[in-house]
């Protein structure tokens, strides 16, 4: 197996403890890459930084605030395109809340966004693309962790961070 070449990247879903929702964004229709598609904020870690520190710039460039880090969802492997060493990306999928719902300013990355519940969310990503049942895998796994996750381990993550240097 040779070295490989590709993109590192974050993505943050954000959830509210008010209505206990998450917060879907819908790609900007002249994006090059699932224009018009529902996601979470994602973006790609830039050369000598850090996953959580790209996670809170992207978050900064796509929404204007400023999120509590509580905890990673898991890990992503996707080709942006065709299946060539450019467009193949790694990332860490967070975790990610939001005190004000109202607080959000959309970039122009994005159309529009929703506060959906699980409920909601599964009622709207109806699409089977990769990308849409992507992101419902994320929102029913974050589901699942802030259920069954042990609360003082979720404080951990939310005070010391994930980096471990």
């Amino acid at each position: 197996m040779t070295l490989g070449h590709f993109i590192a990247g974050v993505a943050a879903l954000v959830w509210t403890p008010i209505g206990q929702r998450y917060l879907l964004l819908r790609r900007a229709w002249d994006k090059d890459f699932s224009p018009g598609v529902w996601e979470c904020v994602t973006g790609r870690v830039h050369q000598g930084e850090g996953f959580e520190d790209a996670l809170r710039r992207e978050v900064r460039e796509e929404l204007g605030v400023e999120v509590q880090v509580d905890f990673i969802i898991g890990t992503t492997h996707f080709y942006r395109g065709d299946e060539r060493p450019e467009n193949e990306l790694l990332g860490v999928v967070y975790a990610c809340s939001l005190e004000d719902p109202e607080a959000i300013r959309l970039s122009a990355e994005h159309a529009e966004y929703r506060w959906v519940t699980t409920h909601e969310a599964a009622a709207l990503l109806t699409d089977p693309a990769p990308s849409t049942q992507w992101i419902l895998r994320v929102i029913v796994r974050a589901e699942a962790l802030r259920r069954l996750a042990p609360p003082a381990l979720l404080a951990y993550g939310r005070q010391h961070g994930f980096e471990v240097g």
